[in-house]
């Protein structure tokens, strides 16, 4: 299949990805994409939530647009390596997650990337692939084997295992094999590049090593940023439950945008939208809110379709010009005896404890009635609506 070979649209690509670093280096990828050569790209996900945030959304959208200029373009879902755990940044070991858990993860995945990357093009359609495909047939041999083409010193290197060397804090061995088994997908699937976060280039490369030994063929590494707050630094993540996340309704998913501090406009901008990058300073020079609510309407229009973007858009406008409450307003239950802090966790209203805190010091909780909530403790005794924020609300169901 011919390959669109046009610099500036491969600039550009590589600018709204936020691309950090390419191995061996982008210059040497700049000139495999303009030779004409067709290049086998892929991205991983392991299904260790529900939903997927703009963050993961927008690495989606970067493999698209290289999927348009012609190339093959793989999303995998690592229903395997779900199951044993890539080990976290955090102090503790991450879940595994049961086989049973993946499969109701992965329930809807495919419906939510549909509207931001093409899996029914008659050319050239993006393949999804799952890698208990191949790593489920893997015998204790072959794993003996493959683990031999790496050492405990260059495992112990990865940051996160230094860490917690440091602190005392355990290291269970399957969390060595999480990388080979990541690794070996780019032997399977004989990919020429991988496009990851920065926090996966340690897979990455191991990846790229396996690939090189195994079938002597060499591997690109595409890393790109994480989607964060600059100011704060706090990043859309899954484990979190933080971020913004596709799998609502147009209404919530513009609204949520609007929620976002101010610092996320440039990111959000960049990233997650296709508004020219051209048009980016007269859009910043209108104001934080005009820019914000042009770049919710791109965001929502990709995921639910112009006439619906408008509706949300409308909405919005209307709720918030009145000091009124949504009609899609999000709705959390509240189990008798349970902390009313740890049911908005678990409805991803909100990432922590901590923050809990921190919103209820800061006067943030309100009821409908404007009412300020001061205790943390604060537990509804029935049904009601609250406010946080300037434009979260949340109806707590008893």
């Amino acid at each position: 299949m011919k390959t669109i070979t046009d610099k500036a649209r491969i600039e550009e690509i590589f600018a709204r990805g936020t691309v950090v670093e390419v191995l061996p280096s982008k210059e040497e990828l700049v000139k495999k994409l303009m030779s004409g050569d067709r290049i086998k790209i892929y991205i991983g996900f392991d299904p260790t939530f529900t939903a997927l945030h703009l963050g993961g959304a927008k690495n989606i959208m970067f493999l698209e647009d290289l999927r348009a200029l012609g190339h093959e373009v793989v999303l995998l879902f690592g229903d395997f390596t779900a199951m044993i755990g890539d080990p976290s940044d955090k102090s503790a070991t991450r879940k595994q997650l049961t086989a049973e858990e993946v499969k109701h993860n992965m329930a809807t995945w495919l419906e939510q990337v549909k509207p931001i990357i093409n899996l029914t093009d008659k050319e050239n359609p993006a393949k999804v692939l799952y890698n208990s495909e191949w790593l489920s047939k893997l015998t204790f041999a072959d794993i003996v084997g493959i683990a031999s083409n790496f050492t405990v010193q260059q495992m112990i290197e990865r940051d996160m295992f230094e860490k917690r060397l440091k602190e005392g804090t355990p290291i269970h061995l399957h969390e060595f094999m999480y990388p080979l088994m990541q690794g070996y997908d780019s032997v399977a699937m004989e990919v020429d590049a991988e496009l990851c976060g920065t926090d996966q280039i340690f897979n990455a490369l191991a990846g790229r090593t396996l690939l090189k030994r195994l079938k002597n063929k060499d591997k690109f590494v595409i890393a790109v940023n994480l989607i964060a707050n600059p100011k704060t630094g706090e990043l859309m993540s899954k484990s979190n439950g933080t971020g913004v996340f596709i799998n609502v309704s147009a209404n919530e998913l513009y609204g949520s945008i609007m929620a976002l501090p101010d610092p996320m406009i440039d990111p959000l901008f960049v990233n997650c939208t296709r508004i020219r990058l051209s048009e980016k300073d007269a859009l910043m020079a209108k104001g934080p809110r005009d820019a914000k609510a042009a770049i919710a309407f791109d965001i929502v229009k990709r995921f639910h379709g112009e006439p619906k973007a408008k509706e949300a858009e409308n909405a919005f406008n209307d709720t918030f010009a009145k000091g009124g409450v949504p009609e899609d307003i999000q709705k959390v239950k509240l189990a008798k005896g349970e902390v009313l802090s740890e049911a908005l966790i678990k409805g991803r209203l909100i990432p922590s404890k901590a923050e809990w805190r921190r919103l209820i010091d800061g006067g943030a909780v309100r009821t409908e009635a404007d009412q300020k909530i001061t205790d943390p403790n604060f537990n509804p005794a029935k049904t009601t609506i609250l406010k946080i924020g300037k434009r979260r609300f949340v109806k707590i169901v008893i």
